[in-house]
């Protein structure tokens, strides 16, 4: 092996020589120009900023340039590039290319090399991010933000974390089958129907196949829905789902539950976990809240309380989130924790980045639900994103939500993978009670009350993957409870 000049890059930050493999380097771009074929092998893993010194930068670049345009890439036609840089004539001109390509050590290793350069450009990453999250926090001369420091860190940190992720991006046909196969894998051995996480319900199980990596899911309705109770439904599910499978002892990556994140913009996180315990221990939350609790009922309390000591649900009550502070605190909890699903209670309380964007909301709203759908493909999770509806459906003799009825809904349905709607015709009906004078009405009413009660229904008016349709649900109104309907029954609620 020819014996190649070298210099040594010293860090611009201190004296110390960050890490580095200059050999490596050159040896690997002596390869390129031997074999022009291996181009293709590392260009996906490298950039020219990834190099340590500036020059085989360069030198890299060139030779991308090069086979990119189908010329061959060697010292003959990389010299008329490199006539007037004043690095390349500090090691000898011309004749340092030359040198490069008489290494054939890179041949037999270029990804292997390719793949350390890499790691090491990871390396001093990290050290130029400390070193600037080192200055920031010593710098009094600006106005002293420390949460707005450590979020900045963060996000400087986990970019760094992003770019480690050197498998993402292009995928053959082969690996995109192999995902495919794995998913229906999961279905098949979950009795069927469930290649996603459980939302906890057969019903939205058989119509959606879980939730998906990957997916924006906008669940949408108005007030007095249960919204927030069927979401709280689904992430209870999906994290008692998760210690379930640990138990059993199936792997994460096969389990069909996980860790969420629940970000409740709305109600506090002690609210959130009374909501919970209530709907598990299926006691009244009204009486929960007044302590209008019997000492069975709260025996019952503290047993459920016991059982999900350990659940994996983690509450950011944080109000007045913007998207991008949200991303942030998502991907830590990612990096933490594992999280594999994301809920967002409600859409609309989210902030986007301008302070002035109030004057254009739908603008806003555009900016929050891309932010969304980008999160959700970033760190792999489904995210479920509960969203208002506008005051037209109650205009409508038929109340039952459409896509048009979501506030600012172009952006919504175009983004959303998923548009799900929660709709109560008992809620309506209730409204409607005539004076108990006139018996006839009153009568058919009361009828048709007892027909309803407790009858919901999940409209799935969205679907990227599947079918639209509707799924029949019962509510409990005491416990803000959903559960599959069973077919052609009707449940009555006992009312206290």
């Amino acid at each position: 092996m020819s014996s190649i000049p070298l210099r040594v890059v010293e860090s611009p930050m201190d004296a110390a020589t960050l890490p580095q493999n200059i050999e490596a380097e050159a040896a690997l771009l002596g390869a390129l120009m031997i074999d022009n074929r291996l181009v293709e092998d590392v260009m996906v893993i490298l950039r020219q900023e990834h190099f340590a010194d500036p020059l085989h930068g360069r030198i890299y670049a060139a030779i991308l340039g090069l086979c990119d345009k189908r010329m061959a890439a060697n010292p003959i036609t990389l010299k008329p590039l490199f006539e007037a840089d004043p690095a390349l004539q500090e090691m000898g001109g011309a004749s340092y290319l030359a040198t490069l390509s008489q290494s054939m050590g890179g041949l037999i290793a270029s990804r292997d090399f390719a793949k350390q350069i890499y790691d090491l450009a990871l390396l001093r990453e990290l050290i130029r991010v400390g070193s600037d999250m080192m200055a920031g926090a010593a710098d009094m001369s600006t106005e002293i933000a420390p949460l707005d420091r450590i979020q900045e860190a963060e996000m400087a940190l986990y970019k760094v974390a992003e770019q480690g992720e050197v498998s993402g991006g292009v995928k053959t046909f082969a690996q995109a089958t192999r995902e495919a196969l794995d998913m229906a894998e999961r279905a098949m051995k979950s009795g069927g129907h469930l290649s996603g996480y459980t939302t906890g319900l057969t019903g939205l199980n058989d119509k959606l196949g879980g939730l998906h990596k990957s997916d924006l899911v906008i669940l949408a309705g108005r007030p007095a829905m249960g919204k927030t109770a069927l979401a709280t439904n689904i992430a209870f599910a999906c994290a008692w789902r998760f210690l379930q499978d640990q138990a059993l002892g199936i792997p994460e990556d096969k389990a069909s539950g996980a860790p969420v994140a629940f970000f409740s913009l709305e109600m506090s996180s002690d609210q959130l976990a009374t909501r919970v315990l209530a709907e598990q221990a299926e006691i009244s939350s009204e009486k929960l809240r007044k302590g209008e609790i019997r000492h069975e009922e709260f025996a019952q309390l503290a047993r459920a309380s016991g059982d999900l000591y350990n659940l994996p649900l983690y509450i950011d009550d944080t109000p007045a989130l913007s998207i991008a502070a949200l991303r942030t605190r998502a991907r830590r909890l990612k990096r933490q924790h594992k999280i594999g699903l994301i809920v967002v209670d409600y859409l609309q309380l989210l902030q986007g980045s301008g302070r002035g964007s109030s004057d254009n909301r739908v603008q806003e709203i555009s900016e929050i639900t891309r932010g969304l759908k980008t999160l959700a493909k970033e760190l792999q999770v489904p995210v479920l994103a509960l969203s208002q509806l506008s005051r037209a459906v109650e205009a409508r003799e038929d109340k039952r939500p459409q896509l048009s009825d979501l506030r600012e809904s172009g952006t919504i349905e175009q983004d959303a993978d998923i548009v799900l709607f929660v709709y109560r015709e008992e809620y309506y009906h209730s409204m409607k009670q005539p004076d108990p004078e006139e018996a006839d009405k009153f009568a058919k009413w009361r009828e048709k009350a007892e027909k309803v009660f407790g009858l919901a229904e999940v409209i799935v008016a969205k679907q990227r993957h599947g079918s639209t349709g509707s799924v029949p649900l019962t509510f409990h109104k005491m416990w803000t409870k959903f559960a599959d309907r069973a077919p052609d029954e009707y449940m009555p609620e006992s009312r206290d």
